[in-house]
């Protein structure tokens, strides 16, 4: 059975190919600058690369391009289009719609509802779900929610203190995302441990960033909530924040809530507080300049996730493991070094030569820690595939 895994962004279309008869990548590829006069494409079979120039008007012709590539005659992977079984998305939020979906205007009709809250995500991949639909009828497309895996998170844990029926009625409560990246660093980190009843704290940090306690595999707690505007500070997406410092921004910029709105989901996290970018390695670079701002972003970041480890820790009652995931947290050893400062009372004590050196998956805790800490590079692609392959019925 071979599934093709979609990252879809509004002018992109990313893909992986897997066999998942074995579970291994046949493929990547992608296609930018899709809806322009010329789009450039790549793909990448057996370490050999690829870059084309094609033209691809939406996203259903970029994936019937980047199906020919697949499967042309000399450099494919592919025999046919038909050994395509399903094309999986690594879907955001569906609100009243989670868990793993064949993806009809139900789906579509949820994601459109909530769509005001993932404004980054959800129009982007209604569109081209939309497209592929009508362009690609014979593939079943299949979306597996962010969501999902937050779903056994308990009552206490998932409401607002506003009245229930807000969230029986409106669906305002905690969804949590990042659900793919956590459920894969679950499953590894039990695999690496050889221990299925764990107590996890999964720091997955990115451009996206999200904190999650795990216990025997099942979400129990994160840091996002009904949107992914929420939680820990983004690249440059808010994070948490008081809703009513709304009308105070409002009142003296004489901006109105959407354009406030606005702001908040593209202006401000790291870049707002830096006053440049986004990017934890630009911040590390200006911090070590002397940049004041940069070096702020940075602290109120890592300050962010270590009160949500601490909370984690009290949920959980400790944790045996501690894992890093996302490009921030299996490349960034400054950041690692910054959160598990100080920690040594709670049983988290860092190797830090281990921690500097280490570039790859691996254990960077010390002799004697109580909780083991772990870099674990995620696999949310394959955690997408695995779900599309059990909806399907096929192993």
């Amino acid at each position: 059975m071979k599934v093709l895994i979609a990252n879809l962004g509004s002018t992109s279309f990313k893909y992986r190919l897997f066999d998942m008869d074995d579970e291994r990548q046949l493929a990547r590829g992608g296609v930018e600058r899709i809806g322009a006069e010329q789009s450039s494409a790549f793909v990448e079979i057996d370490g050999t690369r690829r870059d084309l120039t094609i033209v691809a008007p939406d996203h259903a012709v970029a994936v019937e391009q980047c199906l020919a590539q697949l499967t042309d005659a000399e450099q494919g992977c592919l025999a046919s289009a038909d050994e395509v079984t399903a094309i999986g998305f690594k879907a955001v939020h569906g609100g009243r719609v989670g868990g793993v979906r064949r993806v009809d205007n139900d789906v579509l009709v949820a994601m459109e509802d909530v769509a005001t809250v993932a404004p980054a995500h959800n129009p982007p991949y209604i569109a081209a779900m939309r497209q592929m639909n009508e362009a690609l009828p014979h593939i079943p497309l299949v979306a597996a929610f962010e969501t999902g895996f937050h779903e056994t998170i308990p009552p206490r844990l998932k409401h607002y203190a506003v009245p229930t029926e807000w969230a029986d009625q409106y669906g305002i409560k905690r969804y949590g995302f990042h659900g793919a990246s956590h459920r894969y660093v679950a499953g590894r980190v039990a695999e690496l441990t050889g221990n299925h009843e764990l107590r996890v704290i999964s720091c997955h940090l990115g451009g996206s960033s999200s904190v999650c306690a795990i216990r025997h595999g099942e979400s129990v707690a994160t840091s996002m909530g009904m949107s992914p505007q929420s939680g820990l500070p983004q690249n440059n997406r808010v994070g948490d924040f008081d809703p009513f410092a709304l009308p105070t921004l409002m009142e003296r910029t004489d901006t109105t809530l959407p354009a406030a709105l606005e702001l908040l989901a593209n202006q401000c996290g790291l870049q707002g507080l830096s006053g440049t970018s986004g990017d934890v390695r630009d911040l590390a670079t200006a911090a070590e300049a002397g940049d004041q701002r940069a070096q702020l972003a940075i602290d109120v970041y890592t300050t962010s996730v270590r009160h949500y480890i601490g909370a984690y820790l009290v949920e959980l009652g400790g944790a045996d493991v501690l894992a890093f995931a996302g490009g921030i947290g299996e490349n960034g050893h400054d950041i690692r070094r910054a959160v598990c400062q100080n920690l040594s009372e709670l049983g988290i004590v860092l190797d830090e030569a281990k921690n500097a050196e280490a570039r790859s998956e691996g254990s960077i805790h010390a002799e004697g820690s109580r909780t083991q800490i772990w870099i674990v590079p995620t696999n949310e692609e394959l955690i997408v595939a695995r779900q599309v392959r059990d909806l399907l019925g096929q192993v």
